[in-house]
């Protein structure tokens, strides 16, 4: 099986988010930090749709896995 590599902006766009670097920026700022205790998936800011695609991503398909964790990596470190 082939490996892909997936960008941030093509998550963004698969759940149904703006792909602009900026948007995403802004996204990731407004919603950080996210703490331990929540799963990504069970944030409060995904809607029902975006939380049961960013499950699936996460559980059945290792191509999107590896942006998955980056997202959740970068929602989960403090700006300022």
């Amino acid at each position: 099986m082939d490996a892909f590599y997936h960008r941030f902006s093509e998550l963004f766009a698969q759940i149904g988010l703006s792909r602009e670097p900026a948007d995403i920026r802004a996204f990731i700022e407004k919603n950080s930090p996210l703490f331990a205790e929540v799963r990504l998936e069970d944030a409060p800011f995904w809607s029902a749709a975006q939380a049961t695609l960013l499950r699936e991503k996460l559980q059945d398909d290792a191509d999107w896995s590896e942006v998955v964790d980056q997202l959740n990596a970068a929602l989960r470190a403090m700006h300022n």
